[in-house]
């Protein structure tokens, strides 16, 4: 099986595709939109209680990685007027809704952020 990129803008599926190899996600469905700042602020404050812009924000479905067959790995929504880059910020969202997460690991996710990105390279 593959993962479901149908719902991803075509110029950020080879982020999207090297966030979930370095994962070792291999199929699941995802959606990523690119938004304005209003929109952003809007889902920062509702989901987070932050009213501010941000660069990602990643709503994962499943939350774990042992999901066993095709998953529904989640949303990511992206504002290019707060990234200084666009694919990283997806990289990282992505990783997101594979389950990993930067603020309490040691250093898993950054690393595999940083594989994808020389992926991509």
């Amino acid at each position: 099986m593959t993962a479901d990129l149908s719902d991803v803008p075509e110029e950020l599926r080879d982020a999207v595709a090297a966030a979930l190899t370095a994962a070792e996600v291999g199929d699941g469905h995802l959606a990523v939109q690119v938004v304005h700042p209003d929109r952003i602020r809007e889902l920062n404050r509702e989901y987070r209680g932050l009213n501010q812009a941000t660069d990602v924000l990643a709503f994962p479905v499943d939350g774990t990685r042992e999901a066993i067959g095709p998953r529904e790995l989640g949303d990511v929504a992206v504002c290019p007027q707060e990234c200084s880059n666009v694919r990283e910020a997806v990289v990282h969202g992505v990783l997101h809704l594979c389950g990993f997460d930067h603020e309490v690991d040691d250093g898993e996710m950054m690393a595999l952020q940083a594989r994808a990105m020389a992926d991509l390279d």
